[in-house]
């Protein structure tokens, strides 16, 4: 009799193995095509939420006919975006070039979800000419868990993914058949809101500058284009017949212009501000513009503006930046220029003029492994005045209240509005201690500017002044916006308004005949950074057909020897 056969029971497996080993067997197949509409779908949902913020608050959301108009929208943005990666996609480079694109799509929708930002190609340019210091301050643990969040899962299916082969007469009949159905989709949905989409971008055409990522795309290919047209042939020459005015007995002059940097108007102590954030600059004897606004939101738009003969009334960013500045102007002069940079550069205001960078000094005073603080400028600055007493114009960059890092701008001496948000990660602080962060920086510019002042008290060989400007304004968090940069039409007066101050020696104001009330009337009313280039030319007695004595802030105040003759001159040009 045999025996029967005995059966061993099969271990099951383990939920979290089967999930695991399902996973590594999942490989679905999928189109090109299809590829790029779920890529398209992906970056619609996951990486626009600052473009569906601001739709919201310009839609009424309420009503069906909002709803509509926000789906409309969805499926027009996702089919045109289709579109345009089905032209480029191919399956040997699909998911490299994708790949690339998700990366810099979340890297490029943290800033806008985070701070408000607008990916316009000024954004884009000011992203490009970043140097590595100032991006580490922005590598913030929020940064890496946006990028996991928004990369690790997608990046997964894509490289899991196998991607279809067709004969080529196959793949190009899907292809443009794929095409032509998605663009009909595309308009389909645009017509069924179209009243209410046209009527949406007409009065808010900014929102292009959220549709991510072809905001990134189109932005970086026009500011690469505006960048060659602006480097295409030598700049081009201006106020070459330039000349010194210069009296019996004349004094040398030495001006320092002081650009500052993001510091808005509204926290200004002088303006009135609650808190008393210019302490020193209130005890001495300086002019206090009130209302002044900026070129731009950005330095990259404000520092070429600044120094230039177009300014914003005439505001055009190729032909400045391919015209010479006020700089080179007071170089055809004869008035030597130094330019002092503790920021990222001159953006070309002073090229082929003396320039001095301290962003890798190693001043053991002022200087840390990640920056230097503003003092570093006025370090040495003397020694190179005393050895010849010419006229010179000194241009000192700030660091100022360059963000989101502002607890780094000061040094603790100056930590005086606690708590402060010590960290670059705005989200973990409260609206009450970045503002507190923020004067605390202005409050080490204000002592930076009576140190600057002092210095050019002491220079007895020169009759001395100094300007102060900051190159554009910030946002703390009102209407959900940080930092700056949204674009010009749209940016919050918080971003384009900012202080200026400047300080007139009794030697220059005498030299000069200052009336003490003409200017204090003078600096009540309204100004910009237009006002700059005239103004310099003018208290450096500057005559060249490139000055505008309209734009000339002083021009109306003087009343000595040189006053007739520049008037003169100015009306001969």
């Amino acid at each position: 009799m045999t025996a029967a056969p005995t059966t061993r029971p099969i271990p099951r497996q383990n939920g979290w193995r089967r999930v695991l080993r399902r996973a590594a067997d999942w490989r679905p197949q999928l189109s090109v095509e299809a590829l790029a509409l779920l890529a398209s779908l992906y970056f619609t949902v996951f990486c626009n939420r600052a473009l569906w913020r601001a739709f919201a608050a310009a839609t009424d959301l309420h009503a069906l006919d909002g709803w509509l108009t926000a789906l409309s929208m969805a499926v027009a943005i996702t089919g045109l975006q289709a579109v345009a990666l089905a032209l480029v996609l191919h399956r040997r480079t699909a998911r490299p070039l994708l790949s690339v694109l998700v990366v810099l799509a979340a890297l490029a929708s943290y800033p806008m979800d985070r701070y408000g930002v607008y990916l316009d190609p000024d954004m884009v340019r000011n992203v490009l000419h970043t140097e590595a210091k100032e991006a580490g301050e922005l590598a913030t643990p929020g940064l890496f868990a946006w990028l996991a969040g928004a990369v690790l899962l997608p990046m997964a299916v894509l490289w899991r993914v196998r991607l279809r082969r067709f004969p080529w007469r196959t793949a190009l009949l899907r292809r443009g058949v794929a095409l032509a159905v998605t663009v009909a989709a595309s308009l389909a949905a645009m017509l069924l809101s179209f009243q209410d989409l046209s009527a949406l971008m007409r009065n808010h055409h900014d929102l292009r500058y959220l549709i991510t990522p072809g905001n990134l795309v189109v932005s970086t290919v026009r500011a690469a284009s505006d960048d060659r047209a602006a480097a295409a042939g030598p700049r081009r020459p201006l106020g070459t017949d330039a000349r010194l005015l210069l009296p019996p007995g004349h004094r040398p002059r030495l001006l320092v212009v002081v650009v500052g940097e993001t510091v808005r108007a509204r926290n200004w102590g002088l303006n009135g501000y609650r808190r008393q954030t210019t302490p020193e600059l209130a005890r001495l004897d300086v002019l206090n513009f009130s209302d002044v606004t900026a070129c731009g939101s950005s330095t990259e738009v404000s520092l070429p503006c600044m120094f230039s003969a177009r300014g914003r009334r005439d505001y055009d960013a190729t032909a400045i930046r391919r015209s010479e500045s006020l700089l080179h102007v007071l170089d055809h002069a004869g008035v030597a220029t130094l330019w002092r940079d503790n920021q990222t550069g001159c953006k070309g205001v002073c090229d082929g003029l003396p320039f001095v960078s301290y962003l890798h000094a190693r001043d053991r005073h002022y200087c840390d492994d990640e920056r230097c603080l503003d003092e570093v400028l006025l370090a040495d600055l003397a020694r190179e005045l005393d050895p010849a007493p010419v006229d010179r114009v000194v241009v000192l960059h700030q660091l100022g209240n360059h963000g989101p890092a502002y607890s780094r701008r000061y040094p603790p001496a100056y930590r005086h509005f606690v708590p402060d948000c010590r960290t670059p990660q705005l989200g973990d602080c409260s609206t009450a201690q970045i503002v507190n962060a923020y004067d605390n920086a202005i409050l080490y510019t204000d002592h930076f500017l009576a140190r600057t002042i002092a210095l050019l008290q002491a220079q007895s060989a020169y009759d001395t002044a100094m300007v102060y400007v900051s190159d554009h304004g910030e946002s703390l968090g009102e209407n959900h916006l940080f930092l700056h940069g949204v674009p010009y039409a749209i940016a919050p007066d918080v971003q384009l308004k900012v202080p200026m101050v400047a300080w007139l020696s009794p030697a220059l104001r005498r030299a000069e005949g200052f009336d003490r009330g003409c200017l204090r009337r003078v600096a009540a009313q309204p100004a910009s950074h237009d006002n700059l280039f005239s103004s310099v030319l003018g208290l450096m007695r500057v005559q060249t057909t490139a000055y505008d004595r309209g734009e000339d802030l002083f021009a109306a105040c003087r009343s000595g020897p040189l006053a007739a003759a520049t008037a003169a001159a100015a009306a001969s040009s």
